[in-house]
């Protein structure tokens, strides 16, 4: 299988759209629900979320643009120099696993996690990469918007299903998420995630509009809310008991998040004591993945989070073509605050008692070539030489990539899969993207084998086509 050399630019950094974008779900979504968009509302699943265990919750890390699996989780030190990166191997704290030096800290907690060296799909672009792995698209072409649901919209639907939300958190939220290239598809815009946008590290960092106290604003929120007085002459359009029912649910969650003040609580990181704000890392990176662990532990179920932006280097993103950045420079740039912020999150997790609770998955769409490649540099700045400049790369690599897993009840201290002697194929306990989604459906008790949600054409969808569940995943 040939994989196509992409010299894109990767992902758009994210943060471009600023505030604005905090409230994807909430009073300002539902004012500007069309009908078809109340129709989508209605009711589409064929197997229920299983309650009758502890309440369970996902943090996914998302690596925009795919990390070197060579120079971080699965390094190859005989492959040669056409192939072996410049970092030194290191002993983790699991017999027979070394990461190169970029990842001390998590080498040093390696007892708590599972490395999946095996993990791989078909698709050499991003668009088709992420679709791929998040939705079980199978298409490798890229599109410019995803034909299925990602797991998070599927996973927060089907929670929805339970009845009214307790918790007055919303039960997905991104925190700059990877939005890109997903989305809820067929299910709407209702069940996508509640958005933070921002860096959280910032002094003037807030969540604008929630757990508001201001007597004024409250007062013409409860003005708006009659919104739905008006929306009620509709109901001869459809089948009111189904579909009304849902957008009073979705209107009683909104005003909850602005109105109840145990929300501003959940999202204020000044609550954290300094020291460990300090364990996480004083940057962006470092206090979102601090942000994630306060809400999942807040009851927050489905919590996604994209590690981008300037730490990333030059192009604000994973993805280490030569013409993008010099690949070894900006690993080794990114690497401090990257395994300083992961190696928190998990150990917290730990330390927390959320491990049984909380499954935190880190990965990005693909991995990296193996084999490096030059090319001239297309402009200078950090982690990459001036526009002109010769420099190393590594491009798109779907064939044989890495995760790291933690939490979730499961076993630790091992790893499983294994690629080729270059790191190329996958040749061992290989794992696709259906695996990848059973594997986070079952965690949070979803019954991925029997469940089904009709598309726009009302056919019956599988939520995971082809895959089942990693047993060394399961708790």
């Amino acid at each position: 299988m040939t994989i196509p050399n992409y010299n894109c630019r990767g992902p758009i950094p994210f943060g471009s759209t600023g505030r604005r974008a905090f409230l994807q779900t909430g009073l300002a979504g539902f004012a500007s629900l069309s009908l078809p968009g109340i129709l989508k509302l209605q009711s589409r699943a064929a197997a229920p979320v299983n309650t009758s265990a502890e309440k369970k919750a996902v943090i996914m890390v998302w690596q925009p643009g795919g990390m070197s699996h060579l120079d971080s989780y699965d390094p190859k030190p005989d492959s040669g120099s056409e192939y072996r990166g410049p970092f030194n191997l290191i002993s983790t704290k699991v017999t027979g696993l070394q990461f190169t030096e970029l990842m001390p800290r998590q080498a040093a907690i390696a007892d708590k996690m599972v490395v999946l060296r095996s993990m791989r799909q078909s698709a050499g672009g991003h668009p088709a990469g992420s679709m791929q792995l998040l939705s079980g698209d199978p298409d490798t072409r890229d599109k410019p918007k995803p034909r299925y649901p990602d797991w998070m919209t599927v996973s927060n639907y089907m929670l929805a299903q339970q009845g009214k939300r307790q918790n007055p958190l919303p039960s997905y939220v991104g925190i700059n998420p990877p939005l890109e290239y997903n989305g809820p598809a067929y299910l709407g815009d209702t069940y996508s995630p509640f958005v933070v946008s921002g860096n959280p590290n910032l002094p003037t960092f807030s969540v604008p509009n929630i757990g508001l106290t201001d007597t004024d604003e409250l007062r013409r929120l409860g003005r708006r809310s009659t919104l739905r007085q008006k929306l009620d002459t509709l109901e001869r359009s459809f089948d009111h008991a189904r579909e009304l029912a849902a957008l009073d649910e979705f209107e009683t969650q909104a005003m909850t998040l602005l109105t109840n003040p145990q929300t501003k609580i959940a999202f204020d990181l000044n609550r954290e004591d300094s020291r460990t704000r300090d364990r996480y890392g004083r940057n962006s990176w470092g206090q979102q993945l601090l942000l994630a662990r306060r809400l999942v532990e807040a009851g927050v179920d489905v919590l996604t989070t994209s590690l981008s932006g300037p730490l990333c280097g030059r192009v604000g993103n994973w993805d280490d073509h030569a013409v993008n950045q010099h690949v070894f420079d900006a690993m080794k740039f990114r690497s401090q605050v990257y395994d300083q912020a992961v190696s928190a999150l998990i150990d917290d997790i730990y330390q927390r008692g959320l491990d049984k609770r909380v499954l935190v998955v880190v990965t990005g769409e693909f991995g990296r070539t193996p084999k490096i490649s030059y090319a001239a540099s297309t402009g200078a700045g950090d982690a990459s030489a001036a526009a002109g400049t010769t420099q190393p790369g590594r491009d798109h690599w779907p064939r044989g990539f890495s995760n790291i897993w933690a939490g979730g009840g499961i076993t630790t201290g091992r790893f499983i899969g294994a690629t080729d002697k270059r790191g190329e194929d996958a040749v061992e306990r290989v794992s696709g993207p259906g695996d990848f989604l059973a594997t986070i459906y079952h965690h949070l008790g979803i019954d991925y084998a029997r469940t089904f949600i009709k598309d726009f054409n009302g056919r019956p969808t599988p939520i995971v086509d082809h895959g089942k569940a990693i047993p060394e995943l399961i708790g």
